[in-house]
């Protein structure tokens, strides 16, 4: 089905964002989740983050499934004035006390009205459930970053001081204890300092500053690091402005040198600020996702928090992430596609055909673009298909399609390993050259040093999320809302593709707060309740 492309607006971002594993905050003025901190304790997910654009308090929400969440009591709100953190609050991490088992420790990032928040500071806060927080206001707390290797005063560098977003690692085995952070080196070219400060814990609650951690010496900052350890190599991941994407690095010793692939985006343009989770013996990663919005006719940013991604790292050492398994538990149905005669063409192209091939089936378009849709319309469904390219031309898949064609294209280069989402629809209220919209969402590349021909192809459409991954790794990660439902298959452009294993499986949607729902129309009525059980 059809709708008119993305101007997310007024009307419907409730159901946008509380629905279909997107978190997002909403209210009566415009405001959105900033950075994110998951823990994981007793079966439960705990989400910590930011609101934006005040920064005056950290948010609490919790979720049985890691994709649907319940705001419970917020966690802590700016301090009175006069405190280090009386004019804003930013990056937190949660982690648990090593001092004292069943209590957990916030280390947060505070700003000050009477230096008109120039100056971070790293503050902290104490709870022994995760619900109630008290601050730690002992002598050594806020800490305040040191000048021998790391810039300390407003009349250097930028003129603000940089040292947020910190992280706290723990190995009880090897003894360590480190404060991770994001700081800028005092010397070389001012956009150049980005850096991930350290400080190490020497005692309870004393920190001593060590040279930084790693230094890249490209970027302005190094924003929300982590580090982690993983099939014995330590890996760093961080998060760059500079192209609002999550990168990572990696070292065979704590202390570095660390080091980067060829590649070593880790999420695609749009995901940011990702933070580490621990499940068991999994390891998941959260972040939240940007967007253009344009919410009472101006333009603006959202952002909303997608389902995880699980990391595993591959047998050359890559961060690969995976999609994550609640998707699972949200499958009401499985079809399997193994005829030719289930695919129909969308345009009737005469260069166009279907065949058997003995168990698999082979669509071709020798000149010009054919889709080839499988049966029925789909709105929440995992895709998954087994694709090889036959010779030369191009491929993809087609997404939430109209009878027009309006929707969603998927263009795979097999060769390159690359892949981009693009939306391209006939525009509602087309004037002269302006009949159609068509806009690249994200492009993400994958490895192609595989020596398979054929690929393992996945997509999930739920909600407004969608996720590409290929032979396991998530490539594309993405929110819109422009299409909400239609026809899915795949194209080719003067080429022919041979697909087996090809598997639709519609999606359950869970609805996350159970609340009062309003539209510009309507109203309705849905009593909150904290016993109400969330998601599946």
């Amino acid at each position: 089905m059809t709708q008119e492309p993305a101007k997310t607006s007024f009307a419907n971002r409730p159901s946008l964002g509380q629905s279909a594993g997107m978190y997002a905050s909403h209210g009566f003025l415009r405001s959105d989740i900033g950075d994110v901190d998951v823990v994981y304790d007793d079966g439960l997910f705990h989400l910590f983050h930011l609101v934006l654009p005040n920064h005056d308090f950290i948010a609490h929400a919790v979720s049985r499934d890691g994709m649907t969440w319940r705001r419970v009591k917020n966690a802590i709100f700016v301090g009175d004035p006069g405190h280090f953190d009386d004019d804003m609050l930013w990056t937190m991490h949660v982690s648990r006390d090593p001092e004292r088992p069943g209590a957990w420790r916030m280390f947060y990032t505070g700003l000050s009205r009477a230096e008109y928040g120039r100056v971070q500071r790293v503050g902290m806060a104490r709870s022994d459930d995760l619900y109630h927080w008290t601050r730690c206001e002992k002598a050594n707390y806020p800490l305040e970053i040191e000048g021998s290797w790391y810039e300390s005063r407003i009349d250097e560098g930028r003129s603000w001081v940089s040292f947020r977003d910190p992280f706290f690692y723990h190995d009880p085995e090897e003894g360590h204890r480190l404060l991770l952070a994001a700081a800028r080196v005092n010397h070389g070219p001012v956009i150049r300092r980005g850096c991930v400060g350290v400080a190490r814990e020497t005692a309870p609650d004393q920190f001593e500053f060590e040279e930084p951690l790693h230094k890249p010496g490209l970027y302005d900052d190094v924003e929300v690091p982590n580090l982690f350890r993983l099939g014995g190599r330590y890996y760093l991941v961080g998060s760059i402005r500079e192209d609002t994407k999550i990168h990572y690095w990696y070292a065979d010793d704590l202390r570095g040198p660390y080091m980067n692939f060829d590649d070593n985006v880790l999420l695609p343009k749009g995901n940011y600020a990702a933070r580490i989770c621990q499940v068991e013996d999994r390891l998941l990663l959260f972040n939240f996702f940007q967007r253009r919005e344009f919410v009472y006719g101006r333009e603006t940013i959202g952002r909303l928090l997608p389902p995880p991604k699980e990391l595993v790292a591959g047998k050359n050492g890559h961060l690969i992430p995976r999609s994550f398994g609640g998707f699972d538990t949200l499958a009401k149905s499985c079809t399997s596609i193994t005829e030719p005669h289930e695919l129909r063409t969308l345009f009737g192209n005469p260069h166009a055909s279907v065949a058997d091939g003995g168990g698999e089936i082979h669509i071709s378009c020798i000149s010009g673009y054919e889709a080839f849709l499988l049966p029925g319309e789909r709105d929440d469904f995992r895709l998954r298909a087994r694709i090889q390219l036959e010779g030369l031309g191009k491929c993809g898949l087609v997404l939430r399609s109209s009878d027009e064609g309006d929707g969603y294209f998927l263009a795979l280069d097999l060769v390159k390993g690359y892949a981009q989402i693009r939306r391209w629809g006939a525009n509602p209220h087309a004037e002269f050259e302006h009949a159609f919209t068509y806009e690249g969402l994200q492009r993400g590349s994958f490895l192609t040093h595989d020596p398979r021909e054929s690929w393992e192809t996945e997509i999930v459409a739920h909600g407004p999320y969608i996720e590409f991954s290929m032979n396991g790794q998530v490539t594309l990660c993405i929110a819109d809302d422009a299409y909400s439902s239609g026809r899915i298959g795949f194209y080719t452009e003067s080429a022919k593709v041979k697909l087996d294993n090809i598997t639709v499986e519609d999606l359950h949607r869970a609805v996350a707060e159970e609340e009062t729902v309003y539209t510009s129309t309507r109203q309705s009525d849905v009593p909150m309740s904290p016993d109400v059980p969330m998601g599946p």
